[in-house]
């Protein structure tokens, strides 16, 4: 069963907001402040613990409580960006569960005729039969954009998975992402924040499945017959590649490389009987930087974060009986605030407008399949727009042989 056709009204008119044109959307959902009024605000919202890491030059971060959902600091919380693969967490949230991991599935030409020129790969080819287990493998270790276009296609298509994805987006109250394909690839329009993606993984890590992908190290990888070569993990934390140590009590979950993103982090830790999530977003310095900033603000939750007093929360599902996001008390909100433009304050429609869009849902979501391939569109003036281009090989690029 579709994801979508299980939303409540409320999610619906989530929905309807992120089926209009993204200018459109983006003004929309800047209407409520998802989580808290302090999560909208620009700049470092923290109370009650200080400490916080001194080298953090990321345009986005945040630190959650895992169980309880309770955001401890955050930066920029809701500022819009390109996700590159971390936007694979909502691709697994999505999909992961209408397959069975054992079945098999053998791969033709047009299941992966449509990955983008420069993708990172895992080397499937065309006539070897892989179980879901392996595609699934292949999307969590090596960041494969020829595994998620298969297994999109096993869904349905590309376009289906889009707007599915965009479904639950809107489920899990994650009004900053707009998806315009499912593997994170660099397209105009394509954004979320720090916040959405923790959602994400929040969600994700509370299926068993989800949760041994993004964990795991090493797998054998199907290379024809019966042969197979190994692949491994681009987490950096997770196997203390390019000179990086192991970060103790890791859980995964997911890193994302473009060019036009740059690094994006969310990752998850336990200690102590606690699990913290920590997602960082384009640090101004490349290589490991994501992940030192994001081993920083753990060791800071699991420290001196402790005694944090929380600036928001990750919302439940509405599907799971989350109440729905309201505006902020007196506050309008623009899009270029929501996008997390520096000491502005968050305004744009009333709540009331949101609504004059719900009467077309239902002929927007039966246009959904050509509405996910409209690429063209526009992005706010504060944010740079996405181009093309290739993730590099140490972020999951082809395996060679």
């Amino acid at each position: 069963m579709r994801e979508c056709s299980r939303l409540s009204r409320r999610a619906v008119l989530g929905l309807t907001a992120a089926a209009l044109p993204l200018s459109t959307a983006t003004e929309a959902s800047a209407a409520t402040v998802v989580g808290g009024e302090r999560l909208a605000r620009g700049g470092v919202q923290v109370s009650g613990a200080t400490g916080l890491p001194k080298k953090l030059d990321a345009r986005a971060w945040l630190v959650a409580d895992g169980e309880s959902g309770e955001v401890l600091a955050s930066f920029n919380a809701h500022r819009r960006l390109a996700p590159a693969s971390t936007l694979k967490m909502l691709f697994a949230d999505t999909v992961l569960k209408k397959f069975d991991r054992t079945e098999r599935y053998t791969v033709k030409d047009a299941d992966i005729s449509d990955v983008p020129s420069g993708s990172s790969l895992v080397g499937i080819k065309p006539g070897i039969t892989y179980t879901v287990e392996q595609l699934w493998q292949g999307v969590f270790l090596r960041s494969g954009n020829d595994a998620v276009h298969v297994l999109s296609h096993m869904n349905g298509g590309i376009a289906k998975t889009v707007a599915e994805m965009q479904a639950k987006a809107a489920d899990l109250q994650a009004l900053d992402t707009h998806v315009v394909s499912p593997d994170g690839f660099d397209h105009k329009g394509q954004i979320s924040s720090a916040y959405d993606l923790t959602l994400f993984a929040r969600h994700g890590l509370k299926d068993a499945d989800f949760r041994g992908y993004c964990g795991t190290r090493t797998a054998d990888f199907p290379a024809g017959g019966k042969k197979t070569f190994q692949i491994q993990n681009t987490d950096r934390l997770l196997t203390g590649a390019w000179g990086l140590k192991t970060y103790d009590g890791l859980i995964g979950v997911k890193n994302g490389y473009t060019s036009n993103a740059g690094n994006t982090f969310t990752g998850a830790a336990s200690r102590g009987g606690r699990t913290l999530l920590v997602t960082v977003m384009h640090p101004v310095a490349g290589s490991n930087a994501v992940y030192e900033q994001t081993a920083a603000l753990l060791d800071w939750g699991f420290g001196r974060g402790r005694t944090a007093q929380a600036v928001g929360t990750l919302v439940e599902p509405l599907s799971e009986g989350g109440a729905s996001a309201s505006p902020a008390p007196g506050e309008r909100t623009t899009a270029r605030a929501a996008a997390g433009a520096p000491g502005s304050a968050p305004r744009g429609p009333s709540a009331g407008r949101l609504v004059e869009g719900a009467a077309g849902t239902a002929l927007l979501l039966g246009a959904a399949g050509a509405w996910a391939l409209k690429r063209r569109r526009r992005v706010t003036a504060t944010e740079p727009q996405a181009e093309a281009a290739a993730e590099p090989a140490e972020a999951g690029g082809r395996h060679r042989r």
